[in-house]
């Protein structure tokens, strides 16, 4: 038996402005909802007579709402709303309902944290409100927040964030009214704190990682005058942390020394495993479902999946990388799994179909000139020796995708970013396979100066037979 992991770009959209930020909604019957988030840094207008202006560069953003729709085959994502605001560093989702919605909070440039409450609409749509906002400290940028709700407990509510003055601020989130209070502010790295994270399994504990090279551990019922843990072991900065929800005592880190280390919390001196993944590591995901797997984005070399099943149970010198995910031609910034799970007859069962009569049922298909017009504006390419690609690469000759195999749709970029499902045969030298026990799972990836946000699948399956 073969496990094979392939991929396909289902949209491409531009942003506009530049994104660092996506993430699906965790919330029960909410799981279709994606936000997006952007930064812009833009120069005053010039003084009078053409001189420059002494006026500090302006730090826009933009929160852009999604919804998608896996029968919508060409253009799967639709955006619903777009929200002026100061410029995004972070978002995420609140794992649980708070006062009855689901709640997004916000890390801004402006030292901000705010949260947006999604409330349904006519038309069976949604929106994002704000809610209520509270400021981290005098002249800083709020870097990232955390919710303490990551296994989906209740109570007490809690964020934790991280600014650029090197400091962490301890939030409680009032479920009753829109209130958040400032319960804690310390200092706790010498340069900027890329990062701060919870321990879900003890939401007294949290971790952070800063511009210093250190990743460190507090205690609150300790107090904050110092972490109960420093580690050394990332050489440059730290700016990703998550902590297993499935496994208790695991924690992921990234820095920008491109190593992704996986920790059991009860022995922070060396890590369980430790991956080169040659690019600066800014976001670490653990999969919603499979506890194995983590997503991480690299900032120049694209998005890897890791499969950390070895760390887990033993303790390896690295975890494998299953894919790698490279069409993203800028920063790998934002990047998550959704919870929806995918029809697998996309992938599985089709019935050999000509290319001509394929891509004339394209043609004809609503939307499809559309997204093949988008697609062609956009010019987002894979270029190599052979030709340029859209995305569905089988990725079974190289970790990091250097090499390709024949399963690469050839195509111009005037085409849909859809796979033809009778090229695809074609270009596959196991077409005809029997796939079983696929595991597809949908993700969204965002880069920053290109300004695109790609939604994608991804699938491991296990081939048993072929005819």
């Amino acid at each position: 038996m073969e496990a094979r992991c392939t991929a396909r770009t289902l949209q491409v959209v531009d942003t506009e402005y530049s994104a660092d930020a996506v993430e699906w909604c965790p919330i029960d019957t909410w799981h279709n909802v994606l936000t997006c988030g952007t930064y812009q840094l833009k120069k005053p207008e010039k003084g009078a007579g053409d001189s420059e202006s002494n006026e500090p560069h302006l730090r826009q953003g933009r929160l852009y709402l999604y919804c998608f729709h896996q029968d919508q085959l060409y253009s799967p994502l639709t955006e619903i709303q777009r929200i002026e605001m100061p410029a995004i560093l972070d978002l995420k989702w609140c794992h649980v309902p708070v006062a009855g919605h689901p709640v997004l909070g916000i890390a801004n440039a402006e030292g901000s944290l705010e949260l947006c409450n999604l409330i349904p609409c006519e038309k069976n749509s949604c929106s994002l409100v704000p809610m209520c906002n509270v400021d981290i400290g005098p002249e800083c940028l709020a870097l990232s927040l955390d919710w303490s709700t990551g296994r989906e407990e209740h109570e007490p509510v809690k964020i934790i964030s991280s600014d650029s003055k090197g400091f962490l601020s301890l939030v409680s989130v009032d479920g009753c009214r829109p209130a958040l209070d400032v319960v804690s502010r310390w200092k706790a790295h010498d340069f900027e704190a890329w990062i701060a994270a919870f321990n879900y399994w003890n939401t007294d504990v949290v971790y952070s990682g800063g511009d210093d090279s250190k990743l460190k551990g507090w205690d609150m019922r300790m107090g904050t005058d110092r972490p109960i843990f420093t580690s050394n072991r990332h050489s440059m900065g730290v700016c990703s942390i998550q902590s297993s929800p499935h496994k208790q005592h695991i924690l992921a880190t990234g820095s920008y020394d491109e190593h992704v280390h996986i920790w059991d919390s009860r022995q922070m001196k060396r890590p369980l495993a430790d991956t080169h993944v040659q690019g600066g590591v800014w976001r670490v995901k653990w999969h919603p479902a499979q506890e194995h797997l983590l997503l991480a984005a690299c900032m120049h070399n694209g998005y890897h999946i890791l499969d950390c099943e070895g760390a887990l149970a033993a303790g390896d010198e690295g975890c494998p990388i299953l894919y790698s995910y490279i069409l993203h031609n800028s920063l790998a910034y934002g990047a998550d799994w959704s919870r929806i799970s995918l029809d697998a007859q996309l992938t599985t069962e089709r019935q050999p179909v000509s290319s001509t009569e394929t891509q004339s049922k394209r043609d004809n298909e609503p939307g499809a000139k559309e997204a093949g017009i988008k697609f062609q504006h956009l010019k987002i390419q894979y270029e190599s020796p052979t030709g340029i690609f859209d995305m569905v690469v089988e990725d079974e000759v190289d970790d990091y995708g250097t090499e390709f195999s024949g399963s690469l749709q050839a195509s111009g970029t005037s085409q849909s970013p859809i796979m033809d499902p009778a090229a695809a045969e074609q270009h596959n030298p196991k077409a005809g396979a029997d796939w079983t026990k696929s595991k597809a799972s949908l993700l969204a990836t965002c880069s920053f100066y290109d300004h695109i946000l790609h939604v994608w699948r991804w699938e491991r399956s296990n081939i048993v037979s072929s005819t």
